[in-house]
């Protein structure tokens, strides 16, 4: 086991390190000269291009370190404009956008150092075994030709002019491979230590991006709220307010024919009684819209059941909860799951969905997947949209996994 993990790390080094002299080398030396030509305009039209290519290869670097050294490195990259510049004219824009980023002046100097102290970490491994295997391969007769050409021949220290030398230098051989298979692990690692220190983003990077999302996010529950107080008003003035002024011309009418037309005033009481029946079912919903009596007295868990029970389709429902949540993540959370579950119904043609909810390291976790055609885009449309702004108030996220032909799964975790 250990001599497997050894030999892998070998020849991950040796991968590594052909990466590194090849890719590594070649992105800082195009990308330097790029730069360098900023000031007679001609880098205002390449860089972009180039700092395109190393944010991709510095990325795909960063899933290696996580697949082979078990380190997670984070995208330290500040997010582009919805809209970034594009074409010709766009390009000197672009170029001073990716420029004012720390995170690609941190990728130059990642390049810098892999090229040099990155590359001697990740040959060393498979340099030592490699070396060890030639000291075998001189004691098996390869090291007369050798001799008879250019005389002495040195391995390392040794010089070899005899068998007795080279077989010596066997020995010396085993003892490279052993120490390239003993610490080649350790060697490797350490590359992978030097890439997260150097790809991965600083506290003061982390801060920033927290504070910009934290902004964000304020902006969009203000947005959302001032939305929410519009169609409250909306709905009680064509709704509930229309009934109830019509209820009070009802009654002015009604006692004015109450000793003409006791018949005629008989039949608008009975109107009038509709009318407040409606207006008081109305201003249920509302009232339901706005926070769920169901959901307010006995939790999230027994409110998402209840949800279930009035959706269109079939919903399965898991609710693995330890016990309520603040109100305002609870209604977050609800009308996320209405607002998902109403989607599935109306535009997925599912016939059934699941729904899980869990409570897993220190965040609400909520699941639902449907049996419908897939296709949702978490980027075309308003929807699912809105349900990711109304989460990113409280530092939640929203992932949707929807192939073409289904099953779609939408995941929220919230904090």
């Amino acid at each position: 086991m250990r001599m497997g993990k050894a030999m892998l790390a070998a020849g991950r080094g040796l991968v590594l390190s052909v990466l590194t002299l090849v890719v590594s080398v070649a992105l800082f030396t195009v990308t330097v000269v790029s730069l360098s030509l900023i000031p007679i305009g001609v880098g205002l039209f390449t860089t972009p291009a180039l700092l395109r290519v190393v944010r991709r290869y510095a990325d795909y670097r960063r899933r290696l370190t996580g697949r082979w050294g078990g380190l997670t490195v984070p995208s330290p990259y500040r997010p582009l404009p919805a809209d970034p510049p594009s074409g010709l004219k766009g390009q000197p824009k672009l170029c001073f956008l990716l420029l004012n980023d720390p995170a690609t002046w941190r990728d130059l100097l990642w390049l810098l150092v892999d090229q040099l102290a990155g590359g001697l970490l990740a040959a060393v491994p498979p340099g030592l075994i490699l070396q060890g295997l030639f000291g075998s391969v001189l004691a098996a007769g390869v090291w007369k030709p050798i001799v008879d050409a250019d005389g002495t021949y040195w391995y390392e220290f040794l010089p070899i002019d005899s068998q007795s030398d080279a077989n010596l230098a066997a020995g010396l051989g085993a003892v490279f491979i052993a120490i390239g298979l003993f610490f080649g692990p350790a060697i490797l690692n350490a590359n992978f230590r030097m890439s997260r220190a150097l790809l991965a983003p600083t506290p003061k990077m982390v801060l920033a991006a927290r504070v910009e999302r934290l902004t964000e996010t304020r902006h969009n529950a203000v947005d959302t709220s001032a939305a929410e107080l519009r169609r409250i008003e909306r709905d009680l003035h064509d709704g509930a307010q229309a009934r109830l002024v019509a209820m009070g011309m009802s009654l002015g009418a009604i006692e004015a024919l109450i000793e003409k037309d006791p018949a005629k005033a008989k039949q608008m009481v009975a109107a009038a009684r509709t009318n407040s029946a409606e207006a008081l079912a109305e201003l249920r919903d509302l009232v339901r819209g706005i926070h769920p009596p169901v959901l307010a007295e006995r939790g999230l868990g027994d409110a998402v059941k209840a949800l279930a029970l009035r959706m269109q389709l079939r919903v399965e429902v898991g609710v693995e909860l330890p016990g309520r949540f603040p109100e305002p993540v609870e209604s977050a959370a609800y009308f996320a799951v209405s607002e998902i579950l109403t989607n599935a119904a109306k535009h997925s043609g599912a016939d059934q969905a699941w729904l899980d909810v869990s409570y897993e390291a220190g965040a609400l976790r909520i699941t639902v997947t449907d049996d419908g055609q897939g296709g949702a885009d978490l980027s075309a449309g308003s929807g699912l949209r809105g349900i990711e702004r109304r989460l990113g108030a409280f530092d939640g996220i929203l992932a949707v996994r929807s192939p073409i032909g289904g099953p779609t799964m939408v995941t929220m975790e919230i904090p």
